[in-house]
C-alpha cells in the first residue's frame, strides 16, 4: 500500500501525535518514513526583523544558522524514535518555504505516497484568523494525506 511516508514535524506535542501515528503504520507496512521540517525565511513578525537583517547580515546569518540548528535537532529527535522502533526513516529541513508549500513539494521530490500531518483541527473564525497548515497542506497535495489530531 504505502511504501514512503512524509511526516510533517516541527517538534511540538501535537507533532509528535503524528509522528508516533507514522511511526507505527510505517512499522505496520514496512515503509520508509521521511521527517521533514519546513522553516520560513522571516518570522510573521518579520518586518521590523528585516530592517535589522538589512542593516546587519550577521544577524541573519546568526538566525539562519539557529533555526538551522532547532530544525535538525528535531528531526534528530524523530529519527531516533524511528531507529528505536525498527522503521527505516531520514530526515530533510526544508528552508525558506511556507510550510504547506514546503511539505507538499517535498512529498513530490522524495516520492512519496502519503503525507501525515498532525493538526488541532480549528474551525470556524479560529481557522480563518490561524489559518491551517493541515487544510492548506490537502488542497496542494495530489497523494494521501493522513491528518492527525
Amino acid at each position: 500500500m504505502y511504501k514512503k511516508i512524509l511526516v510533517a514535524t516541527d517538534g511540538s506535542e501535537l507533532a509528535g501525535k503524528g509522528e508516533d501515528q507514522a511511526l507505527a503504520l510505517a512499522k505496520e507496512l514496512n515503509a520508509k518514513l521521511i521527517f521533514v521540517s519546513v522553516t520560513e525565511l522571516l518570522p510573521s513578525y518579520g518586518i521590523v526583523v528585516a530592517a535589522e537583517w538589512a542593516s546587519s547580515p550577521v544577524a541573519f546569518q546568526e538566525y539562519s544558522e539557529a533555526v538551522a540548528k532547532a530544525a535538525n535537532e528535531l528531526l534528530a529527535k524523530a529519527k531516533a524514535k524511528a531507529d528505536a522502533a525498527g522503521v527505516e526513516a531520514e530526515t530533510l529541513h526544508v528552508e525558506n518555504q511556507s510550510p504547506a508549500q514546503g511539505i507538499v513539494k517535498a512529498a513530490q521530490e522524495k516520492g512519496c505516497d502519503l503525507i501525515v500531518i498532525a493538526s488541532h483541527g480549528r474551525r470556524g473564525v479560529n481557522k480563518l484568523l490561524l489559518g491551517s497548515q493541515a487544510a492548506e497542506v490537502l488542497s496542494y497535495s495530489t497523494v494521501p494525506v493522513l491528518v492527525v489530531k
